[in-house]
């Protein structure tokens, strides 16, 4: 089961990383307001799986197994893994969209 935990309204990359714990892994779905070069703008819907290092294995294992679950049945395309939330900056996500395009 999934809980919701939390639920932001106009936050940044950077302030959602201050909200992630440090040594837990978390699941995040972030609508980001993405600028293309050509002058659109989309939102996409991204999924962020939070995996830190130094976590405690049996968390990590629990949502490393649900997370594939998880992002089919919401129907997600977008999904992106970090490490550490240091990781988590708008130049980051930037870079991820842009495979995207």
């Amino acid at each position: 089961m999934v809980v919701l935990e939390e639920e932001f309204q106009n936050i940044s990359p950077e302030e959602l990383k201050m909200e992630l714990p440090e040594r837990q892994p978390r699941f995040v779905v972030y609508s980001y307001k993405y600028a293309h070069e050509d002058g659109r703008v989309s939102y996409p819907l991204c999924f962020i799986f939070s995996s830190p290092v130094g976590c405690k294995p049996e968390q990590q294992m629990m949502y490393a197994g649900s997370k594939n679950r998880l992002v089919q049945t919401a129907e997600l395309t977008k999904v992106f893994e970090i490490r550490t939330t240091d990781d988590l900056t708008e130049a980051w996500l930037q870079e991820k969209l842009s495979f995207f395009r």
